[in-house]
């Protein structure tokens, strides 16, 4: 069975695909690219630290992330391998406008379970999105070992997507956690569409 086949009742619903030209003026700044994708994976492993840290009275979140967290760090040091073999050093950070604007939609205040919920949630659709660029590089770039690297990383991410989508489900109300799995979803199509089109971004 395909993966596209494995996981298409979970994934992705994004609901609006990222526009085609981005690959192609990416894999002209691959060196940019390679950087901001780093800085990606350091984010999502301290955002799983943050989150064991933050809900620690979560045990099934603080089992399921644990792994996670040495995941996003082994893929951090997976990009500076690739950096490093193709003479680029890591700059400094970039500006994540992307991620920025999805914390604007996180709800504020309510219970402990509300509150953990929302940032499930946020971590799940940059992981959807994440692995749906992954996907698009594997597919179109001339680099063939860095499209096995962002094949293998794409299945990896569709994997972090589903552990983000089925704790917010098993922690909250499951009715109230999918309409609010719709409203991210049409908040980040709109974030997207805003979103100027650059090659030296990972989103």
């Amino acid at each position: 069975m395909s993966w596209e086949e494995s996981t298409k009742q979970k994934m992705l619903h994004l609901k609006l695909p990222t526009d085609p030209r981005w690959v192609n003026i990416a894999e002209m700044s691959i060196g940019d690219i390679l950087v901001d994708h780093a800085y990606c994976e350091q984010k999502a492993a301290s955002s799983c630290i943050s989150l064991i840290v933050n809900f620690f009275d979560f045990p099934e979140l603080v089992e399921t992330l644990t792994p996670v967290v040495a995941e996003e760090w082994g893929h951090f040091e997976r990009v500076m391998d690739h950096l490093k073999k193709r003479g680029y050093a890591l700059d400094k950070p970039r500006k994540d406008e992307y991620v920025l604007k999805l914390s604007q939609f996180v709800k504020k205040g309510g219970s402990r379970k509300q509150q953990l919920t929302e940032y499930l949630l946020m971590n799940a659709l940059i992981e959807a999105r994440s692995c749906e660029r992954f996907k698009l590089l594997s597919q179109a770039i001339k680099d063939e070992e860095l499209k096995k690297f962002y094949f293998e990383l794409m299945v990896s991410e569709a994997g972090h997507y589903v552990n983000f989508i089925e704790l917010a489900r098993s922690i909250y109300d499951l009715e109230k956690v999918n309409i609010r799995w719709d409203e991210w979803l049409a908040y980040e199509a709109e974030v997207m569409e805003g979103l100027e089109l650059r090659g030296d971004r990972m989103h």
